[in-house]
């Protein structure tokens, strides 16, 4: 499926914009199921003025989507129309400031932030270690894994709204709940801070060990995979909800339940983005008729169904 190329439009519109604008870019090769159609428009900014000038000149009927590194994302098989943008080496800076902090650009993989703050012996952010993909995705869903989550580390983080204002929120203006963020959808955030407190180089880092050992113990992370697929009801664990209704295994297409953790589709190397999306959605129907509870969906699913 191929849409109508609007990429001409939009430089015409835009004479000083200095990012890459690709039409009808195959986004499969972008997520870690390695599913989906292409964007109808990539863009990828150069950094975050530019970013503002793009989304201050585009016209107000053109959706907008944000992808980070692809880890928590069904992109549908028919593609996503409107530009998808995607934050590159622009937002890719990462510094240890005064006071326990890191700030970090929200292209910047997560474990990459861990791995700053264990070097400059700065604690507290080890759980990032356990968060697939990078800080932008951690911002806007409140990434979490091994008992903390973003609020509990997050001081403030920077964006750029719809209209090409920056704005600078601190943590309470994130609203965060468990995996949500009340910011507004507009926001497309650039840039992260993070407080942790001073620590030992080698206590930090044998907690990350552990942190890795535990993730290749109990999470097929070789596999093409998006990461938890639901989130945690309230007084229940998903994936023993899943095991109890049978689905530890259960395969629709080319698309699998792991075996080895059963909150976890996996692609097995010829599924389609409607494959993975319909095995999920009959784990939450097997899992709502046996238990009585709705499993929501963690994974971030964008675009049209071919």
């Amino acid at each position: 499926m191929t849409f109508p190329d609007i990429t001409a439009d939009l430089k015409a519109r835009m004479p000083q914009l200095r990012g890459r604008l690709i039409a009808n870019q195959p986004l499969a090769d972008l997520t870690w199921f390695r599913v989906g159609g292409p964007a109808q428009v990539l863009f990828t900014p150069d950094d975050e003025s530019d970013l503002a000038y793009f989304l201050r000149n585009l016209p107000a009927e053109i959706p907008v989507i944000v992808v980070g590194l692809g880890s928590n994302l069904i992109v549908r098989d028919g593609g996503v129309p409107g530009v998808v943008i995607r934050l590159g080496r622009g937002f890719g800076e990462i510094s240890v400031e005064e006071g326990a902090r890191i700030r970090a650009g929200t292209a910047v993989p997560d474990v990459k932030v861990a791995r700053a703050a264990q070097e400059a012996g700065i604690a507290g952010l080890s759980f990032m270690r356990g968060i697939p993909g990078g800080i932008g995705g951690a911002l806007r869903m409140n990434g979490g894994a091994y008992g903390r989550e973003t609020k509990d580390a997050l001081v403030e983080a920077r964006g750029v709204d719809r209209k090409g204002n920056i704005h600078v929120l601190g943590n309470r203006d994130m609203h965060y709940t468990y995996r949500h963020c009340g910011a507004p959808e507009d926001i497309v955030f650039t840039q992260a801070l993070f407080q942790g407190e001073p620590g030992d180089r080698a206590v930090i880092a044998a907690e990350m060990d552990k942190i890795t050992e535990a993730r290749e113990a109990t999470q097929p992370i070789k596999s093409r995979t998006g990461g938890s697929t639901f989130k945690n009801p309230e007084g229940h664990k998903a994936w023993q909800l899943i095991d109890a209704a049978g689905c530890r295994g259960l395969v629709v297409g080319d698309a699998q339940v792991s075996d080895l953790h059963c909150n976890f589709l996996i692609n097995r190397g010829h599924a389609t983005a409607q494959d993975i999306e319909t095995l999920g959605e009959t784990v939450r129907r097997r899992v709502k008729e046996k238990s009585g509870v709705t499993l929501d969906w963690e994974i971030k699913r964008i675009g049209v169904v071919a």
